[in-house]
């Protein structure tokens, strides 16, 4: 009889942990499924916006200046947005952050192409950027938190699911908008932001409504805030990211420009942006990888920075020399970027640390990336060369080296602070 008992009991103690087994199982497959469509819409408001921009303005009615702020708006939201996101995290959860992030996107990118004027376009371009900067901010932690046993695997997942957010909507926007008009071809990728809100929901549902909050879930609003303003590994960070995205939109926005004055075609200007980005998604696949192989990567940096300078020589000195060549080392140069969106968990002990550093990285470093574009521009105007922008690239490069020499190093943010 006790025997029976024993074996009843055992067989019940093993059907419980099954089922917890499954339970975390499925719950982490439903968190990774929200977290991928995410990272799909984190950059098509841009992307989407960008080949369009003169047919829209010849519609609507506006120049070349509401252009460049349309240029602007993108890294002054998700600057914004990560000096905001950690307080909203903590108010309303990871969980229920990242469905608000998605569900603003979706409703900015349809509003906007539902109005006829300018001010209407900026002002929901703007709504809809700035859940893509939540969006950019709150998904490191979510990864911290539900896959801390997989930190590279998920985070190479989900920038490469970025990277392709940003790739696909620059092809497909003028073969959609010759077919069936520019607001369908903006338009269209509401319907992504939308989608990615349907799992956060489910998740929330089957919590019955309500996130998972802990003591360590995100940081509080303003002591932790504040102390990641001291931390030298925060300043490290926002270094690294802010000067790799300030190169990276620069030349986004003048590559074409650059090679066009060189004797290219228009279509081969774009067609290197074109691998432009598809060589930061090969960069997207392996660096998080590599990353975590190494206790101090500030190796891969100092190649990275190599590939900066071997592309600005040969782009300034004989741009159509071997332009794919250095096209190719300048998609390199800013593997930097998802080497930072990596160190953000590998730095930090907790999902808190991870949010806290995530919003002041991207908060400070987007804010710094904003003048990028404007400021080459400011100083090929000025000079009637392209030595001095150059230059001003090479600088910011130096101090990308200089913010990584502190973020790569082996310790973790909690113990800075």
């Amino acid at each position: 009889m006790t025997a029976t008992l024993s074996e009843t009991s055992a067989g019940q103690e093993s059907v419980l942990v099954e089922r917890r087994r499954r339970a975390l199982t499925e719950g982490r497959l439903l968190v990774l499924t929200a977290i991928v469509m995410s990272a799909l819409t984190l950059r098509v408001a841009v992307t989407a916006f960008s080949p369009l921009a003169e047919q829209i303005g010849a519609e609507i009615g506006y120049g070349a200046v509401v252009v460049g702020v349309f240029g602007m708006i993108p890294t002054a939201m998700f600057a914004l947005s990560g000096l905001l996101t950690p307080i909203l995290a903590r108010r309303l959860g990871l969980e229920r952050t990242a469905l608000t992030a998605m569900l603003m996107a979706g409703a900015g990118m349809l509003i906007r192409v539902l109005l006829s004027g300018t001010v209407g376009l900026l002002t929901f371009s703007a709504l809809a950027l700035a859940g893509m900067g939540i969006g950019n901010v709150v998904i490191p932690p979510l990864v911290k938190r539900y896959f801390p046993d997989r930190l590279a695997v998920v985070s190479s997942l989900y920038i490469v699911m970025v990277q392709i957010g940003s790739i696909v909507p620059a092809f497909a926007a003028i073969p959609v908008a010759d077919a069936y008009g520019w607001r369908v071809s903006l338009g269209m990728w509401a319907l992504a932001g939308f989608a990615a809100a349907l799992p956060w929901i489910a998740i929330l549902l089957g919590r019955r409504g309500r996130d998972r909050m802990d003591t360590t879930a995100v940081p509080a609003p303003t002591p932790r805030v504040g102390r990641v303003w001291r931390s030298p590994i925060a300043w490290g960070m926002a270094g690294m990211f802010g000067m790799t995205s300030l190169t990276t939109y620069a030349m986004f926005t003048w590559l074409p420009k650059i090679l066009r004055e060189a004797g290219a075609s228009a279509g081969f200007g774009g067609a290197m942006v074109g691998l432009f980005s598809v060589v930061g998604l090969v960069a997207a696949l392996t660096a998080p990888t590599v990353v975590a192989r190494f206790r101090n990567p500030y190796l891969v940096v100092v190649v990275c920075a190599v590939f900066f300078y071997a592309a600005f020589a040969g782009l300034l000195i004989a741009p159509m020399g071997a332009p794919i060549l250095w096209v190719v080392l300048l998609g390199l140069g800013p593997s930097t970027f998802p080497m930072a969106l990596t160190l953000i968990n590998l730095r930090t002990r907790t999902p808190g640390g991870s949010a806290a550093l995530s919003g002041f990285t991207q908060g400070v470093g987007y804010a710094v990336a904003c003048v990028g574009p404007l400021l080459f521009g400011m100083l090929r105007t000025a000079t009637d060369g392209w030595l001095a922008p150059f230059t001003m690239l090479g600088v910011a490069v130096l101090i990308l080296l200089a913010g990584a020499w502190q973020a790569c190093k082996p310790r973790m943010l909690e113990d800075t602070w």
